[in-house]
Order: structure tokens, then sequence, then C-alpha cells
């Protein structure tokens, strides 16, 4: 037994079914709130997704270690909780943009990508640098998620957007990934926003119904003066 693996675990709660084939995790203190979710394995490879990391407790383990198969996609630094103890319990590869790899010294299995990835058919990742420099995103065209990590905030129920903090890396390049976010989306895709950040200001609900609207109407001219909050 490796010196993670002896460390103690809380029980903790599993996660939520929020539609067919997905599911939310309770908010990860280890991500400062966050929140990490669960794709079901689709027919065209089998093996599910896990967005992000929760937290690292008995409930979660044992739904995970329940999945036939699956594979692991970091959004950005801000959701790796304790991906090595992930890792180490689940044998599970890791997609990370590869300019935040050099943060998870250790970890086993990393595939590492630039500026663009396919996991499977309709299953695809983008570099959308601003929140922290790799940031990423990952469109799931079958339900229809995007699964933005940080990109986007919930702001109210039904609503999300850009929210700049003083922790943020570069927020002209943010603006920019949203537009080219904008233009490499299918048509009428995304259906549904799910977050990486916490969810508290959408008052219970767990996705961002009309995304593709919600992203199209985003005013960038305006947003370039938002200050840190």
């Amino acid at each position: 037994m490796s010196r993670l693996q002896a460390q103690p675990t809380a029980a903790g709660r599993p996660p939520r079914q929020v539609q067919e084939g997905l599911w939310l995790f309770a908010p990860n203190r280890d991500t400062q709130g966050g929140s990490a979710w669960w794709l079901a394995p689709s027919a065209a490879d089998g093996c599910g997704v896990l967005i992000d990391c929760p937290a690292f407790n008995d409930a979660n383990l044992a739904f995970l270690q329940q999945q036939p198969a699956g594979r692991i996609v970091l959004t950005g630094r801000e959701g790796h909780g304790r991906l090595r103890r992930f890792q180490e319990a689940l044998g599970w590869p890791v997609h990370v943009q590869e300019q935040e790899a050099y943060l998870l010294p250790g970890a086993q299995q990393l595939i590492g990508f630039a500026e663009q990835a396919e996991l499977a058919p309709g299953l695809r990742l983008l570099w959308t640098p601003g929140p922290s420099p790799g940031t990423a995103v990952l469109l799931a065209e079958q339900p229809g998620v995007l699964f933005c990590g940080r990109l986007l905030s919930p702001l109210a129920p039904g609503q999300a957007g850009p929210l700049r903090t003083r922790r943020s890396f570069h927020w002209q390049r943010w603006l920019r990934s949203l537009e080219h976010l904008r233009s490499w989306l299918p048509p009428q895709q995304p259906q549904w926003l799910a977050s990486g950040a916490g969810l508290g200001a959408l008052r219970g609900e767990a996705l961002v119904p009309s995304a593709r609207a919600l992203l199209d109407q985003l005013d960038l001219v305006a947003l370039a003066t938002q200050q840190p909050v």
C-alpha cells in the first residue's frame, strides 16, 4: 500500500444524477468549492469521463470504481484537486492541456494536448487560456453539454459568464478564447453549460440551459472593462 492509499478518507456523499448519463459531484473544498462531473460511457468507445476532481472520499471513490472504464479530463489548474489519489485508485489516464502538465509531478498516464483533441467521436477538447494558462473546455455533442471549467461561471439562475478574479491569468486572452470558442462550436451546440466553478448562484439548478444563445449574446467589448472581483 502506498503512502497516498494509507491516508484516511471521509465518508462523503455520492454524486447526484442531473440528466441522463450525467452526474454532478458535491462541491469540493480542495478546488475552492468547484464542481466536478461524471459523463457516462458513450456507445462510441465505452469509456466514461470524469471532468475535474471531486472530493476524494469513500462515496465518490465507490461510485467511480463501479464504472466499467474511464478517463479523467482536467479543465484547468483549479480542478486538479487530489488527482494523484484518484489516479492511483482508478488507474485511469489523464488528459490535460500541455502547459499545465508540469503541475502534476508524479502523476502517471498524462496525455497532453496543444490546441485541441478528440477523445472519441463527438467528444472534443479545446484549449481556452485565460482563467489559467492551460484552461480547456470539453464538448460532448451528445447530450449537448459544454464542460467549461472556470471559463464561464454561474451568475444567476440560467445565467453564466466570465468572472475575472485576482488569480486570473490573462483577461484579454480569456475574451479571445471565448470568441474562438464560438467559432469552434458546431451549429446549435451546446444546449447546456456545465461549469467547473461553484454553482450556488444557480439556486439549486446544476446546468445552465440555452447555452449556445448565451455564448452568442456575450458582449466581449463591454466585458473588456470588467475589473477583478
